[in-house]
């Protein structure tokens, strides 16, 4: 049930940004995702680059964004070619926003990921190149916009919460 809001959470920001034409001022969201869960659909070259996970950026440079309950779809530029991308939310394992130094990380159910006892002891440290001052958008794995910079965020993990 928690896993469900907190994807909630992310499909309803993004029912925001769609709705509004974009994101507001320096927001920019980072959304990493598996890309061999079931319902992924992205060009095959993307997926030979990126085998087991993807990270894309919404931030300036992203077009037709739409949100379903189950799903997003969106058009980013890689590498200056527009290519279009279907992400189910059940894929997703990061959302970030930096600027509002708010993040969440989900599990999935697939292919034997960790559980809660076996998550990093750092939450979130594998962010921490990821939201880097100073990276340009090709140091980021799938990322869009060419002018963004990270600022660093907090990520929230579900074993945050759990009693140790």
């Amino acid at each position: 049930m928690v896993e469900a809001a907190l994807r909630g959470v992310l499909r309803d920001a993004l029912r925001v940004v769609e709705a509004q034409g974009g994101l507001p001022g320096d927001h920019h969201f980072y959304i990493t995702f598996e890309t061999t869960r079931p319902g992924v659909v992205m060009p095959d070259r993307l997926r030979a680059q990126h085998p087991q996970d993807m990270t894309i950026v919404l931030q300036n440079q992203f077009w037709d964004l739409r949100v379903f309950d189950d799903a997003l779809e969106v058009t980013l530029s890689f590498n200056r070619k527009r290519e279009r991308l279907r992400v189910p939310f059940a894929a997703v394992t990061a959302f970030a926003d930096p600027h509002a130094s708010f993040g969440l990380q989900f599990q999935t159910d697939l292919g034997g990921e960790a559980g809660l006892d076996e998550m990093d002891d750092e939450p979130g440290a594998e962010w921490d190149a990821l939201m880097g001052e100073g990276e340009t958008n090709d140091d980021r794995r799938g990322a869009a916009p060419e002018d963004s910079e990270g600022e660093g965020a907090n990520v929230i993990t579900l074993d945050a919460f759990r009693k140790k």
